[in-house]
């Protein structure tokens, strides 16, 4: 299964791929819309792409907007917030096509949760 990881601190990234790679994907990285975009195209369709609410150059709910026009609309987005998003943001975020959100900091138990809830099993 394919990953990317869409988000600006690289310790976080880091840490992200660490969780994933563990639970057998094959993780890619991006630290902003624009080059999420440009890894998205070169790896193809991804399973799982978990994205920062605060991106730069394109907003994260752009690059959502863009990736479901763009690839297969069955790859699970998460969204990944520092600070509860309002409801309005929410709203605009499940309409753009995130599936789910994780709020910061957030633990592998969490993950394993919505890997699970989504279907996207590992051994």
């Amino acid at each position: 299964m394919k990953a990317l990881v869409v988000e600006s601190s690289s310790t976080m990234r880091s840490v992200l791929r660490r969780i994933l790679s563990m639970r057998g994907f094959e993780v890619a990285e991006a630290d902003n819309g624009r080059q999420a975009l440009d890894v998205l195209h070169a790896m193809g369709k991804a399973d799982l792409v978990l994205v920062d609410w605060d991106l730069q150059q394109i907003n994260s709910l752009e690059f959502i907007t863009r990736l479901r026009q763009e690839t297969a609309h069955d790859t699970m987005v998460i969204m990944l917030a520092a600070v509860e998003p309002g409801m309005r943001e929410l709203h605009g975020a499940l309409i753009a096509g995130a599936n789910d959100y994780l709020l910061k900091p957030f633990t592998s138990l969490q993950i394993d949760e919505k890997l699970t809830q989504a279907g996207l099993t590992w051994q």
